[in-house]
């Protein structure tokens, strides 16, 4: 009996520490910090073309940048959260900022499928927009903001969690991201 007893006082653990471990997994309630790369096209190609004929502009550009943020269960499965972001870009974006709110929910297995909306300011590179580096744009106000709507996933592998998004400032612009993040 001893044995018994003392076979099942090992392996409870055992048994309660996966299960423990995926109920962490569906009822989201952490912090996250993620580093992330992707595409953001400004999609005014075509209007600039239009409006000065003969211009050739370059209005996409990689972004690098960090996003961090804190989901809270508001349900079962279902979760709401805030996310800050910042980005640097190498071609027609300086940089870019935002904050959203986000609303999702959790599946079984951990992964967190969320749509969000937001305010995203982006500081544009006029002189790499235009290809004119000789120009002086100090003038010009080369901010803007407004309105970002979007859709994303986490997918978790542990701790950690591999992330996509897909975003659009003001129906705009269009802009993809591919991320790794850890959870705390």
């Amino acid at each position: 009996m001893r044995k018994t007893v003392l076979a099942l006082a090992i392996a409870a653990p055992a048994i309660a520490l996966p299960t423990a471990a995926q109920a962490q997994d569906v009822v989201p309630g952490s912090g996250f910090v993620a580093v992330t790369a992707g595409i953001h096209d400004l999609n005014v190609e075509d209007e600039v073309q239009a409006a000065v004929v003969g211009l050739e502009i370059n209005d996409s550009s990689p972004i690098f940048g960090i996003a961090a943020g804190y989901d809270v269960p508001v349900g079962t499965g279902l979760f709401a959260g805030v996310e800050g972001n910042f980005n640097l870009g190498t071609d027609a974006i300086d940089s870019e900022y935002g904050l959203s709110g986000r609303l999702g929910f959790a599946m079984p297995g951990g992964a967190k499928v969320y749509g969000r909306v937001g305010y995203q300011w982006i500081d544009l590179d006029l002189n790499a927009i235009t290809g004119a580096d000789d120009f002086d744009f100090s003038d010009f106000d080369d901010t803007d903001g407004d309105v970002m709507v979007g859709a994303g996933v986490d997918v978790p592998l542990g701790k950690t969690f591999i992330r996509a998004n897909v975003d659009t400032v003001s129906f705009d612009t269009l802009r993809g991201t591919v991320g790794v993040g850890m959870r705390f």
